[in-house]
């Protein structure tokens, strides 16, 4: 079984360490997005440089290009991509299940590729293989997310999700035995925001063999402390938890904290970053504005980033407004820096019980509320 330590407690939220054939994760920690296996727009050296503990790319995609047998014959993403701290794996169910088209049945899922049209399909058991192949130290267990949001659609996709973990354990037990390599599962909780059949799926999971749990699905800012609470006070203290998908908003990482998960990846700090929108300790700015033009402050004038300790709002502004490459390199370096370290804060506070005064003066700033 994965090895995870927890250090302190306070109430659901908890201080702990990861401990992956790769390195330790020293939790809470926000886990960087290779959704291709690459952070768009950064360097593994630079994930490495900004204070990133551990990436997450998506099996959905690595299948499609570049197939995850090429990645197995590389030795693994570690070589491939050249990182070579803990690495997680999505299955890319949400991505799937978000195609046109998806023909689901109680064998998998069968789609056409978004890039060239290809047929695929994905079994529980396919995917369990390709994330082998992949290499990654930890595994998401291959899920159905309803594409509505209806009670009947939610259930059914969380029953089905059941069903599925049911297969990737047993195929995830085989490639495990005789394998030179440790690898890791976690199952994934579903139910959609029914705090009832978010309870349900907690306790069908907490019962499984498993190394931990994504928590899985779109959640809002208001609905996310509940639906933690419900699932976290279920699912067994001496595993870890990892929330889905989830990181854009500051908010998202307090309260995921709080309520007692212990690693979050998101695409939307760089994602922002590419269109020009930065976060600051007062709220995001769009660097593209005017009223930057003569601005030779930087971002943030206590952030230890590459972009803001060597450049200025007004530079960065000139290479968006130039449409240089450099503008989303700079920018996502300093997105990605500031939502990783915003969580090495909040495991700093947690720490130190200074967490409810830090969250509070944080939040209060950032959303001027």
């Amino acid at each position: 079984m994965l090895e995870f330590d927890i250090h302190s407690k306070q109430g659901l939220a908890r201080v702990g360490t990861i401990h992956t054939p790769h390195g330790d994760i020293e939790t809470p920690a926000f886990v960087g997005a290779a959704t291709r296996a690459v952070v768009k727009a950064l360097t593994m050296k630079e994930m490495n440089e900004l204070g990133s503990q551990a990436i997450l790319a998506n099996t959905y995609h690595l299948i499609l290009r570049p197939g995850t047998d090429l990645i197995k014959e590389a030795g693994g993403l570690a070589e491939f991509n050249s990182w070579h701290k803990p690495t997680f794996t999505d299955s890319g169910g949400f991505q799937i299940f978000s195609l046109p088209n998806v023909k689901i049945s109680e064998q998998g899922v069968k789609f056409k590729s978004h890039i060239d049209g290809r047929n695929f399909e994905i079994t529980p058991e396919s995917s369990m293989q390709a994330q082998w192949a992949i290499g990654a130290d930890i595994h998401m267990a291959f899920d159905h997310l309803a594409k509505s949001e209806s009670r009947a659609d939610m259930e059914e996709a969380m029953h089905r999700t059941h069903r599925w973990l049911d297969r990737c354990i047993a195929e995830h037990r085989d490639l495990a035995d005789g394998a030179t390599t440790e690898q890791y599962l976690y199952a994934v909780v579903q139910g959609g925001t029914f705090n009832d059949l978010r309870a349900k799926s907690a306790k069908y999971c907490a019962e499984k063999p498993v190394d931990g749990f994504g928590i899985g699905g779109v959640f809002t800012a208001d609905g996310m402390a509940e639906i933690l609470q419900t699932v976290n006070n279920i699912l067994p203290e001496n595993k870890p938890r990892h929330l889905l998908g989830m990181g854009e908003e500051p908010i998202d990482l307090f309260v995921g904290a709080e309520f007692g998960c212990d690693t979050f990846d998101c695409v939307g700090p760089t994602r922002m970053a590419r269109n020009g929108s930065l976060y600051t300790k007062d709220g995001r700015i769009n660097i593209k504005n005017a009223k930057y033009t003569h601005d030779f402050s930087p971002l943030e004038p206590d952030c230890d980033c590459e972009c803001c300790k060597n450049y200025t709002r007004a530079y960065l502004r000139h290479l968006f407004k130039t449409d240089e490459i450099t503008a989303k390199v700079l920018a996502s370096i300093h997105n990605e820096y500031f939502v990783v370290h915003t969580v090495d804060r909040i495991r700093e506070s947690l720490a130190d019980g200074t967490f409810q005064t830090f969250k509070n003066d944080y939040l209060t700033r950032y959303y001027h509320k």
